[in-house]
């Protein structure tokens, strides 16, 4: 007996939020070499414009709700991370990778011109944090709980691949940790506030001499199996 193909609206929440996910990170994967203009409308177009287009014609939160006890857990997650990147600033692979865009070099670039580029980094930040913490981890929290978290960070760290070997590794557990927290807030606050502030905190520090002498740092970690 054949199959009775199953129509779009018979999908359930959970259903349509993975299957657009999969075409949404197919399809950016097309735009990941454009430089920063082009990038932050791309982006925002497949990964905010997207899942915010599916949670409003279904009535469904996917994060954009903020309370105390999200307040409280993004000061802790941006605690905790951003020492991170303060060590990782020091390490010669993330410094010549970073900034991602921009042709500044090394205490070249002015105070207003780095704060343009910052706010297109945090607007970055937010469309990819409504996509991986937003669809694929409160969106679809109402059926899967906590385990939310562990559906994304083999896509997240797909798409770092070509980024410094440490960053790649370091994004999955990243991925889990951001999803766990955005979860139990039911908010996206903790993770876009934190990967934001991140992001814009690593690329100043670059385009400046290191905080840590990069010496100290890998020999901090060079136990690790991959190149820093």
């Amino acid at each position: 007996m054949s199959s009775i193909p199953v129509r779009p609206s018979e999908l359930t929440w959970t259903q349509k939020s993975l299957l657009l996910g999969a075409v949404l990170s197919l399809l950016w994967m097309e735009f990941t070499r454009y430089p920063l203009n082009e990038r932050l409308v791309t982006d925002t177009l497949i990964f905010f414009v997207g899942p915010m287009v599916l949670a409003w014609t279904h009535g469904k939160n996917i994060g954009y709700h903020v309370d105390w006890p999200a307040v409280r857990n993004t000061v802790l997650l941006a605690a905790f991370v951003l020492p991170f990147y303060v060590v990782g600033s020091s390490l010669p692979g993330i410094r010549a990778y970073y900034p991602m865009w921009g042709e500044w070099t090394t205490g070249a670039v002015a105070l207003d011109e780095f704060a343009v580029h910052a706010a297109k980094q945090f607007m970055l930040v937010v469309a990819v944090e409504t996509y991986y913490r937003g669809l694929l981890c409160v969106g679809v929290g109402e059926r899967f709980g906590m385990k939310a978290a562990l559906i994304s960070p083999f896509v997240y760290m797909l798409h770092h691949v070509g980024k410094p070997p440490l960053e790649m590794v370091l994004s999955g557990p990243t991925d889990v940790l951001f999803g766990a927290v955005d979860y139990k807030s039911d908010s996206l606050l903790p993770s876009i506030v934190a990967h934001g502030a991140g992001l814009v905190l690593l690329d100043w520090l670059v385009l400046h001499e290191p905080l840590i002498p990069p010496e100290t740092v890998i020999g901090w970690l060079r136990w690790l199996p991959i190149p820093l």
